[in-house]
């Protein structure tokens, strides 16, 4: 013992020396409790295995760069659902106006929530289920549920960039193959196909040549291969990112997060010099202020800022875990959050100028088509002569014109008018179809881009940038599952992510059948918001009530050197829960008073029409709720009656490299007796003064005392490195 210590000097001293357990055990040798007679758990010492756990941390991958780390979180963040999503809800829900209601609920929920899953990954460096092991065992279920959902959602949205992949080579041709309906002979003639003459040249293309879709989810109809082979691919690409780590995939972040914001500026800037750009602009930023006040606007911008920032999945966690303790997780969370913002009004103001555009030409295309409709009436005497104003030039009819003249015989003829069958032809009407998700990027958006000057150019980059999007979200979904499994069992990154990638693609072969798209829409709507929503409600709760904010708050201010605000206390404790409680319960009522249903594409009618899910389907859309959700309670349960070991029982004084698993040095008053003697302070009254040692910006975490159901302290240490509870 060192000649130094308080021990030594009350040997060789007459004079009353007074120690804390702190002190005693700061000057102690290391020792190992399971080489030790301080072994009471029973456990067997592997000498390999204690060592491999010694320097698990110390070779834990990390970041080649601040800059690396940075795109990857804007790439797993910044995904598909900011270029057609977020634009549909700002065109749905107001306009400008929704912009307000989304600014205020990403401060108030998606930031600090985005900041504490950052905070705690980089702290524990663990993926999501190591860390909520550490935090509190019991709802060590969140870290479980959190993989399954990011199955559940990469197995539909890895179907999405397969279908972009088959755009994407589908676009290397000129004209573009959905710009005109396809020619059938029926006989020695030549007729326009009839699915495709009565809908649109897209929208066929969209239905019939890429999906091939059957008329409900009931008629399988077999697999597409053609799709099959684009979701093999897009497999493909996912797992060679994956499989070497983040080293691997952050380099692909380079490409996959900044390529995207090259293709939006070059959208935008080419957008803006169309015809009827600013017509969509103009529109966008036109608010609907009464529809703030609507309480819908706001579930769906929560909803939104929910899902735009990835909570929930692990893959937050997973990218913060590779980061060193000293990094500035404020800043990353403060700079990715409004970058994430940023990129969905740039998305909004790129769809909102391509569909002024695309308005414009529909406009006109209806003016023309109702102009002949006019001049048909006129030469067979329907119409008078007199009802067409003198300066209307029908070789050049204009909609001012068309509108002018629609007045005059809507007025004259307004007994009959119904029978001519006149379109009003409104730009207004065109802007206020609002459309989203597949509808935008493989219709809406395509339709615009047969009418750009070299069109095949845009159409490539446009769906380049789609798998980019795509692929950044899919590496951290990927990585929401690949990290924390292997941190907690161990198993070899390859061989795990490669059977991982083939079992869901296997699995993913029910989204490539004709009725496919069906269940990409029960997935989309059902897997993931729910069982999301409860899991980051639980990670709050974790942190701010059962670890507790103060102490958290404490391990922030030493891990990043500075305390942060105020402002995030009373976020985490109390805003931040009430208010993904309340978005629980509006989406409970939402999918009560919502009947579960979806939109098929009749082919006899070439039109959409909304249909219940049949028994066996609502069986399957139940099943993926209480699935993603059961790990939740299940763990509770085991670990609560402790059917399956926490650890929070084992004595295990431990060190490592001289370093204390879990700092003693939060220990109430008088608990230091406790901690020796296992009794109650008030049995056992210590005749030395407490004493607290320093804890310093650069020292380990306070301790994290389990408490047993007794309300006893439990006495079990964790390496800081190496937190995980065992399961």
């Amino acid at each position: 013992m060192p000649k130094n210590s308080k021990v030594t000097q009350r040997e060789h001293s007459s004079e009353h020396v007074t120690e804390s357990v702190a002190d005693l055990l700061a000057h102690e040798e290391p020792v190992d409790y399971k080489r030790s007679v301080l072994n009471v758990t029973g456990e067997t010492w592997d000498k390999q295995k204690d060592g491999e756990e010694e320097l698990e941390a110390e070779n834990r991958p990390a970041w080649n760069s601040k800059l690396q780390y940075i795109l990857a979180q804007i790439g797993y963040s910044v995904g598909l659902g900011n270029v057609w999503r977020f634009p549909y809800l700002c065109q749905k829900n107001g306009g400008g106006a929704y912009l307000v209601p989304y600014l205020v609920l990403l401060i108030i929920i998606g930031l600090p929530l985005f900041f504490l899953e950052l905070a705690v990954g980089q702290r524990i460096r663990r993926g999501s289920i190591g860390v909520w092991n550490y935090i509190c065992p019991r709802l060590g279920g969140i870290g479980y549920a959190s993989c399954l959902v990011c199955f559940f959602v990469g197995l539909y949205y890895n179907v999405i960039i397969g279908w972009s992949i088959f755009y994407f080579f589908k676009s290397f041709q000129y004209p573009l193959p959905w710009s005109e309906c396809p020619i059938v002979k029926n006989g020695s003639v030549a007729v326009v196909e009839t699915e495709c003459e009565r809908s649109s040249a897209t929208t066929y293309f969209w239905y019939r040549e890429t999906l091939d879709i059957s008329n409900s989810i009931s008629e399988s109809g077999g697999l597409n291969w053609k799709m099959t082979l684009c979701l093999l691919v897009a497999w493909s690409l996912v797992g060679l990112a994956m499989i070497k780590g983040i080293q691997s995939s952050g380099k692909v972040m380079y490409f996959s997060s900044l390529f995207p914001y090259v293709v939006l500026v070059c959208f935008l800037v080419r957008g803006l010099l169309l015809r009827g750009a600013v017509d969509g602009i103009t529109h966008m930023f036109t608010p609907k202020l009464d529809k703030m006040l609507d309480p819908q606007v706001w579930r769906e911008a929560a909803t939104q800022v929910f899902f735009a920032l990835g909570l929930g999945f692990g893959g937050v966690i997973a990218f913060s875990s590779y980061n060193k303790q000293d990094n500035n997780c404020h800043f990353d969370a403060t700079l990715v959050s409004f970058i994430n913002f940023f990129t969905s009004v740039l998305a909004t103001l790129v769809v909102f100028a391509v569909l002024g555009f695309k308005a414009n030409i529909m406009n006109e295309k209806c003016v023309v088509e109702n102009a002949e409709k006019i001049l048909g009436y006129l030469n067979t005497n329907v119409l008078s002569h007199d009802l067409i104003p003198p300066h209307v030039n029908f070789s050049h009819l204009t909609a001012k014109d068309y509108n002018e003249m629609y007045r005059v015989i809507m007025t004259v003829k307004e007994g009959h008018f119904k029978e001519l069958g006149l379109d009003a032809c409104l730009l207004e009407d065109e802007l206020n179809k609002s459309v989203q998700g597949t509808g935008l990027a493989f219709i809406a958006f395509t339709e615009a881009m047969t009418h750009f000057p070299a069109s095949p150019f845009w159409s490539v980059m446009f769906f380049l940038m789609l798998i980019n999007l795509g692929l950044g979200s899919m590496i951290g979904t990927m990585s929401g599952i690949t990290t924390p499994i292997i941190d907690t069992f161990k198993v070899r990154k390859e061989v795990f992510t490669v059977g991982c990638c083939i079992f869901a693609f296997v699995v993913g072969l029910i989204f490539v059948q004709r009725s496919g798209n069906y269940f990409v829409t029960m997935f989309d709507d059902y897997s993931a918001t729910l069982p999301l929503t409860v899991v980051v409600i639980l990670e709050n709760i974790a942190v701010a009530w059962i670890y507790g904010t103060k102490k958290f708050m404490q391990e922030l201010t030493e891990m990043l050197g500075f305390r942060p605000y105020q402002f995030y206390y009373y976020t985490w404790k109390y805003v931040s829960p009430i208010c993904m409680a309340v978005l629980m319960t509006a989406s409970i009522i939402q999918l009560g008073v919502s009947p579960p249903g979806y939109s098929a594409w009749i082919r006899e009618e070439a039109a959409e029409k909304f249909l219940l899910y049949p028994t066996w389907a609502m069986a399957i859309l139940i099943s993926l709720i209480i699935l993603a959700s059961l790990p939740l309670p299940l763990v509770f349960i085991l670990r609560q009656f402790h059917l399956v070991s926490d650890g929070s029982n084992a004595l295990s004084v431990t060190y490592k490299k001289g370093r204390m698993m879990k700092d003693i040095s939060n220990l109430e008053d008088n608990d230091e007796t406790r901690f020796i003697l296992s009794k109650v302070p008030s049995e056992t009254p210590s005749p030395m003064p407490t004493h607290r040692s320093y804890l310093g910006p650069g020292s380990n975490s306070p301790m994290e005392m389990s408490t047993a159901p007794n309300g006893r302290y439990g006495s079990g240490y964790l390496l800081a490195s190496t937190p995980e509870s065992e399961l």
